[in-house]
């Protein structure tokens, strides 16, 4: 079964001459277990099929699934459960809670949730990051790439389905950003997580099983077992 995958999916903000298809008629499959890189140039959709597929924003017309649920039969409360148990997000701002520590960032959905984590699988995450001689520190004492493995590490605590990551590495200097995207290759390979990435990285992107490219809102192709040269020809041709 795909972890995620959208039907005929349109979303089209505004109306009139202020009207903008973002997502003209999109189709695609996100397999369980894989590292799935989204690639366009800027205004090709990337970031608003991210958001359709994580239930943070509705399709005008088509269909979202996570697994076998359909996105758009779900009231707000149930969204927002499934989000919640299912559903890990890893974002370029981080979105850590200045006043909690690191440990506390990371543990916070399932405390919302009112459950224990399971602290073998959360020992695991801990060591994979590497931060945990940081768990103690609130975010304004980390430094970009820790709070970005404080970001990663929150996604993964809770076992979710599918993880969605939008330019995660995007705010990291180099050094920092290929620690992330070698935990993020680790963690599919390891742990069994399945990874959908919108970036803009050719270099973030040879981290994935797969690429898909999107132009005007739909997709234009994809390439598996990706190289940073090799999609960067693919780019030039969008």
């Amino acid at each position: 079964m795909d972890a995620a995958s959208i039907r005929e999916g349109v979303k089209i903000y505004g109306t009139g001459e202020t009207e903008v298809r973002a997502l003209d008629g999109i189709t695609a499959s996100f397999e369980a277990a894989r590292f799935t890189a989204i690639m366009g140039p800027s205004g090709s959709g990337k970031s608003t099929l991210l958001h359709c597929l994580a239930g943070l924003d509705t399709l005008t017309s088509g269909q979202v699934s996570i697994g076998d649920v359909d996105l758009g039969s779900l009231t707000d409360n149930e969204l927002t459960r499934l989000r919640r148990d299912r559903v890990g997000f890893i974002f370029q701002a981080y979105n850590l809670v200045p006043t909690l520590n690191a440990m506390e960032n990371i543990t916070l959905p399932m405390a919302i949730a009112g459950r224990s984590p399971d602290q073998a699988w959360l020992d695991t995450i801990i060591d994979t990051v590497g931060i945990r001689h940081r768990l103690r520190h609130r975010p304004a004492e980390l430094s970009g790439g820790e709070q970005q493995r404080v970001a990663a590490a929150r996604a993964l605590a809770s076992k979710p389905d599918i993880i969605f990551a939008d330019e995660p590495s995007g705010n990291l200097d180099s050094v920092s950003g290929a620690e992330l995207l070698g935990f993020l290759r680790r963690a599919v390979e390891d742990l069994g997580q399945t990874i959908v990435m919108v970036t803009h990285d050719p270099a973030a992107a040879g981290y994935a099983d797969r690429v898909l490219f999107l132009r005007d809102g739909t997709t234009v192709g994809e390439m598996t077992e990706p190289t940073a040269e090799r999609i960067l020809d693919r780019l030039r041709e969008l």
